[in-house]
């Protein structure tokens, strides 16, 4: 009994206590609940065999005695409390075997008592923990998503419950785990980063872990005197600790731009796939969001009016701050939107449905989508100028996204993303551009190119590492492509190369 207690719990003890009874074995609470129950060669019919059991706990805890037997037509139920102390609310031993009983029935009964309870003990112990760790984890993927939304004071409350604090500035770096394996790198990341990392298990992507960690200088030596802490030292690390994981580390960013941080570690996770040391920094490109100025800011703040100033009809719908906050996932992961943001896929699919009537957008374009993306992004830039200020337009009125796009900062950024692309040879930018024109569908650019869909797969991976950026997983960088191509389109006068017709 002690050997199967060891190496099967208090399940296998109740198989063997309903085998060797020749009926049934249960645990139950005090109300005659059944918590575990096997059953044993005789086929005793598992339902009749649970009522009587529950009959028969109720009656000893309301008699408060320490055993009781009920006989019924065709069997008596045995039952005897496991020991315990009163807060644990230790369950009952029910067995009910068919008349007459076994021999040695109720000794066999009370020996079992003992390992029993300490199987069961030790099982719940261990259920506290993971409620304990599932609790951590609930919060620390909550302090994320604040991040991510860019509520930093609310974030810091949350987070002041747990432990580290949370760092300013910061780089984000996401570990691609194989199967099975995030709870034990989870343990490696927080052993090498002498437990200064913010480590969370993303919501989205079940072998992803997101790391926020401070971001101090290369030079600076860890408290032991051992190897430095900062991102490129931790993914370095990880990846040869770790066989088969994937590391992408982002720039430094304040910890207010987090979620920038965390498009880039994806980027570049996307980059460390291909590479033998499998690790990867994000390689420094300016966010569009940073170099549209203000009149940029107008022009966002205008697209997004009906967004933010609509109010719901019922207190139950949900307002213009949550409208937002699912675009800004949506836009980010797709599909995988439900999962980031805990909700129902015809839940998302009205509110998406809602908001592209709000904007007069169609959301199944990505010239929509690219324009929606950045105008995030700027809100989300508290640096640049909002109207009102100096600098915004003469009469207040904004201007149209293409005139954003010709402006120089943009025309800057739009050239150096697609100078990557010059050793790829002319059929990438025909590929990126067919992908596009497509809305970024896969089936529709392998047959407009004339291949087959893995080929066409195929081609998108490789330019991925020419590009240092993810675009077939989301987050991907189809929307700063689009941009790209677009204000460079404006300035040749072939404003319809990057897709159909200009966005808004």
């Amino acid at each position: 009994m002690y050997r199967l207690a060891r190496t099967g719990g208090s399940p296998e003890l109740l198989r063997w206590l309903a085998h060797r009874a020749e009926g049934w074995a249960g645990l139950l609470d005090g109300d005659g609940t059944v918590l575990q129950a096997a059953a044993g060669p005789s086929g005793q019919p598992g339902q009749e065999a649970a009522a009587l059991a529950a009959e028969a706990a109720r009656e000893l805890k309301s008699r408060d005695a320490r055993a009781y037997s009920l006989d019924a037509d065709r069997c008596t139920v045995l039952v005897l409390p496991l020991d315990g102390q009163p807060q644990d609310r230790a369950p009952v031993l029910a067995v009910a075997a068919p008349r007459p009983l076994p021999g040695g029935l109720s000794v066999l009964l009370a020996d079992a008592m003992m390992p029993l309870t300490l199987a069961w003990a030790g099982e719940t112990l261990e259920r506290r923990r993971r409620r304990v760790d599932l609790a951590e984890s609930r919060g620390r993927e909550a302090v994320l998503h604040l991040l991510m939304t860019g509520q930093l004071s609310i974030a810091h409350q949350v987070a002041g419950a747990l432990r580290p604090k949370l760092p300013d500035p910061v780089r984000v770096c996401v570990v691609e785990c194989s199967g099975g394996q995030r709870d034990e790198v989870a343990r490696v990341c927080a052993d090498a980063s002498g437990g200064r990392t913010w480590i969370v298990r993303c919501p989205v992507y079940a072998r992803h872990l997101i790391l926020v960690m401070p971001a101090v200088p290369e030079t600076d030596a860890a408290p032991d005197g051992g190897t430095p802490n900062d991102g490129a030292a931790l993914d370095r690390t990880v990846a040869e600790l770790v066989d088969d994981c994937v590391v992408g580390v982002s720039e430094e960013v304040r910890l207010s731009d987090t979620a920038t941080g965390y498009r880039q570690a994806f980027h570049a996770l996307a980059v460390a796939r291909g590479l033998p040391g499998r690790h990867a920094r994000f390689g420094s490109s300016p966010e569009p969001a940073l170099v549209v100025g203000s009149a940029g800011a107008q022009w966002a703040d205008a697209l997004l009016a009906p967004l933010l100033a609509y109010l719901p009809r019922r207190s139950q719908d949900p307002g213009s701050q949550e409208l937002a906050a699912t675009l800004a996932s949506w836009l980010a992961f797709s599909s995988h939107a439900t999962q980031h943001l805990k909700i129902h896929r015809n839940t998302l699919a009205a509110r998406l449905k809602l908001i592209g009537e709000l904007l007069g957008l169609d959301l199944n374009r990505v010239a929509d989508q690219a324009a929606l993306d950045l105008a995030l992004s700027i809100r989300a830039t508290p640096a640049l100028v909002r109207p009102g200020r100096p600098g915004e337009r003469p009469g207040g009125a904004a201007g149209s996204l293409d005139e954003i796009l010709r402006g120089p900062g943009v025309q800057d950024w739009a050239s150096q993303q697609l100078r990557l692309l010059d050793p790829a040879g002319p059929t990438a930018e025909e590929t990126l551009r067919t992908w596009l024109r497509c809305e970024a569908q896969l089936g529709p650019t392998a047959a407009e190119l004339g291949i087959s869909v893995p080929g066409a797969r195929k081609r998108l991976t490789r330019l991925e590492a020419v590009l240092r950026r993810s675009l077939l997983q989301t987050p991907s960088a189809r929307h700063d492509l689009w941009m790209a191509f677009r204000a460079t389109d404006l300035t040749v006068g072939e404003p319809d190369r990057a897709g159909a017709g200009s966005g808004p």
